[in-house]
């Protein structure tokens, strides 16, 4: 059994590493690491679902897409420096979820672009750098806000009608109970 499971863990590795990374094992319980530094890499790959240790400094990153580091919950370690930072609406997720990850991790990464913000540190841009995007957050709640509204009314029709069918079926057998009564009465008795 020892034997098929050290054959088994370089296969999932495998399977689970970025093709243009280089991942090793920490152990089964403490997850894996995932190189992909100096790769020239321009955007972010897929990545092992328990990556505890990531290394993507050095490439040709503008911006990590939004939610893209939200699954990687045993992430403990990295490195993202060297990277050519777009700090437009794009980089807000980034900033955001490295305050909440490691702010060191936050005060080595710049802006690269746009000029005006170029050499910047990402965890001084502010609303009036990133302008555009507090008029883009309104459209976006309100379609959050729409989306919400619509679930909620089906959610109450829903309940409606099935108080209304509950309501209908009680009457509904109420008189199926008072006609095999009256039937019952009238029917004469033979003997």
């Amino acid at each position: 059994a020892v034997l098929g499971c050290a054959l088994l863990l370089p296969t999932v590795l495998g399977e689970d590493c970025p093709s243009q990374c280089s991942c090793w094992s920490l152990g089964e319980p403490w997850g894996t690491g995932v190189d992909c530094s100096s790769r020239g890499l321009r955007a972010l790959p897929a990545l092992p679902r328990l990556t505890r240790i990531l290394h993507l400094h050095n490439n040709s990153l503008a911006s990590i897409p939004a939610g893209a580091l939200d699954g990687l919950g045993h992430l403990q370690e990295l490195q993202l420096w060297d990277n050519p930072w777009h700090c437009d609406c794009h980089i807000l997720y980034l900033k955001l979820w490295l305050q909440d990850f490691s702010a060191p991790a936050l005060t080595r990464l710049r802006c690269a672009s746009p000029a005006p913000l170029g050499m910047k540190p990402l965890g001084q841009l502010t609303g009036n750098d990133l302008g555009v995007c507090t008029r883009l957050l309104p459209t976006k709640c309100l379609q959050f806000f729409w989306r919400d509204l619509i679930l909620i009314a089906g959610a109450v029709i829903t309940l409606l009608l099935v108080a209304w069918a509950l309501k209908f079926s009680k009457k509904l057998v109420c008189q199926l109970r008072l006609g095999s009564r009256r039937l019952r009465r009238s029917t004469p008795k033979t003997h």
